[in-house]
């Protein structure tokens, strides 16, 4: 136990020295980057030994399953994380027990729900009404969402100092948690594939991940320990902030994964598992946006917003900038060099990721917009964040179908690619309602995509001659 906390509490000093909100900002987010690096470095080191463990078909169910697990956890999602770190009383002892006792409550419900929905996939499955070929009507899909669902279950009870944590943009912690929880969790992974190549690995790998987060989330973070309380008040608060939470992530969840949820139902498990390969990869991008959004630029975003509302334009084009500059330029080398970075890193199994990857490359020139969505949650305005997801859902739902119809697999790649387009209308649109917006910032980064192709072809070149 000791040790442990020696490991995580050093970053607790340094928090309390810190003077300005740009230091703060500017170490949380080294330790966000530093942290998602790594964590993307034992992703791809995992990725690359399970692929010659296992086989495409795996990933594709496996793929399914922690949608299904992903959609019960943001169908449930009440915002209790976001609460924390908005809230006047996030260091309130009663508001901390009340929101922990709300979402161990939570947990216990989503790991009976998913119970159900793995019933009904069996009976679905027994009366043959899954599209025969497809992930959806693999047998073994059943059996791993009914395991994952007792990794919801032990997620309730994780504790409320990630959240201030959060708050107080302490990162340092936070990241060394989860670096942690995910080595043991490949550890475990790859030592069952080792003995026995089947999906159970990858079923392993995440429950032991889950567990050692919510261990280490009581164990080794720095702060007072979590109580069940329960204040009415304190818990309509919640319920308040998070109906407006619940329904975007509701409607993220659809959106987010909704190419998976589409495609399972269209394509053969390998053809699953070839996107699924493509989609790793572009989306480590996107992971890493998202966490220094939500837990660099949403605090410090909230921050300005309730102490310096006039500075917010400011202080979102300087989160801008370098989320920009990072975004367009892989976008531009991946749309050149997909098909050489999948030859690099896969063997000839796994090959047709290549043209996938390079596709799904050019949905990154959109992630960078994400600042505004987070600016919407600042302002306690997650209603219009709900709005956006809205539309980008109802282009996503409506291309994917037709364009596979209309020119098969390859067509709903691009229609992946572009639903993303018709979420500019809204934030655009709120931009302008809140004076957020600088045209020349906005069109000034756009040659970055270009140099990022030249750097891809340039990389392509060096690995074809190797």
């Amino acid at each position: 136990m000791d040790i442990i906390r020696r490991l995580f509490i050093p970053g607790q000093h340094a928090a309390t020295t810190m003077r300005t909100l740009s230091f703060r900002v500017m170490r949380a987010g080294a330790w966000v980057v530093a942290g998602h690096g790594a964590g993307q470095i034992m992703r791809l080191a995992s990725n690359l030994i399970m692929t010659r463990l296992l086989v495409p078909e795996m990933f594709g169910i496996m793929a399914i399953a922690w949608i299904i697990m992903t959609g019960m956890q943001l169908l449930s999602d009440m915002g209790l994380r976001q609460n924390i770190v908005q809230s006047r009383r996030g260091d309130d002892p009663t508001f901390l027990g009340t929101a922990w006792a709300t979402q161990i409550l939570r947990g216990g419900v989503l790991w009976l729900a998913t119970l159900c929905i793995a019933g009904m996939i069996y009976l679905m499955q027994w009366q043959r009404l899954m599209p025969e070929g497809t992930v959806y009507a693999d047998p073994l899909l059943c059996p791993v969402v009914a395991v994952l669902s007792f990794a919801a279950l032990i997620a309730g009870f994780e504790s409320t100092r990630i959240a201030r944590a959060e708050r107080m943009l302490a990162q340092a912690n936070i990241v060394r948690m989860e670096l942690l929880s995910q080595a043991l969790g490949i550890g475990c992974m790859i030592t069952w594939a080792v003995f026995d190549r089947t999906i159970w690995a990858l079923v392993a790998g995440g429950v032991v991940t889950a567990t050692t987060r919510v261990a280490l989330s009581h164990l080794a973070l720095p702060g007072t320990g979590d109580h069940w309380v329960w204040n009415g008040e304190m818990f309509r608060e919640i319920v308040h902030y998070g109906k407006w939470i619940f329904l975007t992530s509701v409607l993220g969840f659809a959106v987010n994964n909704g190419d998976r949820l589409l495609l399972g139902g269209l394509v053969t498990p390998e053809a699953m598992g070839l996107y699924v390969i493509a989609f790793l990869i572009a989306d480590a991008i996107t992971q890493l946006m998202s966490k220094l959004l939500a837990s660099v630029s949403f605090p410090a975003l909230s921050e300005v917003a309730r102490d310096r509302p006039t500075e917010l334009k400011a202080a979102y084009y300087r989160f801008r900038l370098p989320i920009d500059a990072l975004t367009l330029f892989t976008a531009g080398a991946l749309f050149i060099a997909g098909d050489a970075v999948i030859d690099l890193l896969f063997d000839d199994r796994y090959r047709g990721a290549g043209a996938i990857l390079e596709i799904l490359a050019l949905s990154l020139v959109f992630v960078r917009y994400g600042v505004a969505e987070m600016c919407c949650l600042a302002l306690g305005k997650p209603r219009i964040l709900s709005m956006q997801i809205a539309v980008r859902g109802l282009a996503l739902y409506s291309l994917i179908p037709a364009l596979f119809y209309l020119f098969g697999f390859e067509g709903a790649l691009w229609a992946v690619v572009l639903h993303r387009a018709f979420s500019l209308l809204p934030v655009f649109a709120f931009k302008i309602q809140h004076g957020l917006l600088d045209i020349r910032k906005e069109l000034v980064v756009l040659p970055i995509f270009f140099v990022g192709m030249l750097a891809g072809a340039a990389g392509r070149s060096l690995l074809t001659m190797s």
